[in-house]
């Protein structure tokens, strides 16, 4: 089940938001104002944030710009504020999207299901999950075990040509072809040096070496 938080200061605004919500199947939660939204977004885990602008204690904006430092949760921003302005300082808090009041209901449910299902389809296709290591292509994150890894491009491009062909072996030629690309003017040694960095840099034993052949990561069990 979705988890959604309305983060709206009135209260006629947030039963026409969450009643509907709830009847779609969507667990719900609310706060009154911008501090408590953060709070519950620090407490627990949500799929979506409904954000009012015009919020007492800590406004939508900055509760925007705030939440966008921890996470890339979907936020739609619903407000009174119907200005070209106003959206796009919205926008450039990096919400993903912006509904003025008066709204409709209807409007409201499919945008949140446009968003969830793009959001749900991002995670699926982009995210490589290996033991401890999550690689994410379109963000070129790469974490161990919840801690970032910070990768240069091509340590970034050998550990996503292995983690998407795992149980394939590349040879050191293979390898070059295929990330540095059929002009690169090298040898091998490049390869074993950005080998060494990467299995450095992830604190991991998963690349392994075939010797006389090349490198691989094994398919898991």
């Amino acid at each position: 089940m979705y988890k959604i938080l309305i983060i709206e200061d009135e209260i006629a605004i947030q039963k026409i938001l969450s009643e509907p919500l709830t009847c779609a199947g969507y667990q719900v939660t609310t706060a009154m104002d911008g501090l408590e939204g953060i709070n519950a977004f620090h407490r627990q885990e949500f799929d979506l944030i409904l954000l009012d602008l015009m919020l007492p204690k800590i406004d939508g904006y900055t509760v925007c710009e705030m939440i966008r430092q921890e996470s890339k949760i979907p936020i739609i921003l619903i407000t009174a504020l119907d200005t070209e302005d106003a959206q796009i300082k919205g926008f450039d808090k990096l919400a993903d999207d912006y509904i003025t009041k008066p709204f409709s209901i209807r409007l409201v449910l499919k945008r949140v299901e446009a968003l969830l299902r793009r959001a749900s389809a991002i995670s699926i296709s982009d995210t490589i999950c290996y033991k401890e290591i999550q690689l994410n292509e379109l963000e070129r994150q790469v974490t161990v075990s919840g801690t970032e890894v910070s990768l240069t491009h091509l340590e970034f491009e050998i550990l996503l040509l292995l983690l998407k062909n795992k149980g394939r072996v590349f040879t050191r030629d293979e390898l070059l072809n295929l990330v540095w690309g059929y002009d690169f003017v090298g040898d091998e040694k490049g390869v074993n040096f950005h080998i060494m960095n990467l299995r450095k840099k992830l604190g991991v034993t998963y690349i392994e070496t075939v010797r006389g052949v090349g490198y691989k990561i094994a398919k898991e069990n």
